[in-house]
C-alpha cells in the first residue's frame, strides 16, 4: 500500500510520521509495526526507514560518504554494502560526476536524492516519509517512490495531497489526532472529489454524513 496521510490541523501528520519513526515520543498508548513494538534492531528498527524533508546529511558530505555512513550504521556487511550502495545510487540516478563532491555543491535535489538513496541501503519493508523530494520533479518523484522488488507499505504525509496523485493508492485523514477517515483514492475520485484537501474532508464529511441515521439524504443532498 502507498498511503496518502493529510490531516486537520497539518502538522498532526508529520508528528504521527516522527512518532512512528522514533524521532519523537508519543503521550500515550503504544507503537507497533510489521506486528512487533520492539523498535530496536531486533524488532522492527531493521525493517523501517524514515525520510523527512531535511535528510540530515551535512553539506561537505558526498552522496558517496553519506550512503557509506547509512551502510555502517545497519552494520551491512562491506561486500553486501557496496552491492546496496550501487544498486540505490542506480535507482535514484545520482550522477556519476556527482557521487564524490560535497552534496552542498548540488543544492536540494542532490541533498534529497542522497537522503532517499540512504533510506534505501537497509532494503525497508515500510518506508515513513514526511515531505520527501519536493526539489525533485513531480513525474520523477512518482518513479523515485514506485519501488521495485517485493511489496512495500508507503507511509506519505503531505500538505499538498494533489501532488501525490498517480502515486498513492489509499488515504487517510487525521482530525484532531485521530484518524476519522481511511479510503481508496479510487473511491475520492468516484465520489467526484479532487485529491486536495479541501476535496478529502469534503469526502469524509460525505461519508460520515452517509452513515449517520437518515445520512443518505444528506449525503444526496451533498452531491
Amino acid at each position: 500500500m502507498r498511503l496518502l496521510l493529510v490531516a486537520e490541523p497539518d502538522r498532526s501528520a508529520s508528528t504521527l510520521i516522527r512518532v512512528l519513526a522514533g524521532l519523537a515520543r508519543p503521550g500515550r498508548g503504544r507503537i507497533e509495526i510489521a506486528g512487533l513494538s520492539d523498535p530496536t534492531k531486533d524488532g522492527w528498527g531493521r525493517r523501517v526507514a524514515h525520510l523527512g524533508p531535511e535528510p540530515g546529511i551535512h553539506d561537505w558530505m558526498t552522496p558517496r560518504e553519506a550512503l557509506e555512513l547509512a551502510a555502517g550504521l545497519l552494520d551491512v556487511a562491506p561486500i553486501e554494502a557496496e552491492r546496496r550502495i550501487e544498486r540505490a545510487i542506480a535507482w535514484v540516478r545520482i550522477p556519476v560526476s556527482a557521487l564524490d563532491r560535497p552534496v552542498g555543491t548540488g543544492g536540494p535535489p542532490l541533498l534529497q536524492l542522497t537522503g532517499f538513496a540512504a533510506a534505501l541501503i537497509g532494503d525497508p519493508e515500510v518506508l515513513l516519509l514526511d515531505e520527501p523530494l519536493r526539489a525533485i520533479e513531480a513525474d520523477e518523484r512518482v518513479r523515485l517512490l514506485r519501488l521495485p522488488g517485493r511489496r512495500r507499505t508507503i507511509l506519505l504525509a503531505s500538505r499538498y495531497p494533489a501532488s501525490e496523485a498517480g502515486l498513492v493508492t489509499h488515504v487517510a485523514l487525521l482530525r484532531g489526532g485521530r484518524v476519522v477517515m481511511l479510503a481508496r483514492v479510487a473511491d475520492v475520485e468516484a465520489a467526484g472529489q479532487p485529491l486536495s484537501l479541501r476535496g478529502i474532508i469534503a469526502f469524509a464529511d460525505q461519508r460520515a454524513a452517509t452513515a449517520r441515521p437518515g445520512g443518505q439524504r444528506t449525503a444526496a443532498g451533498l452531491r
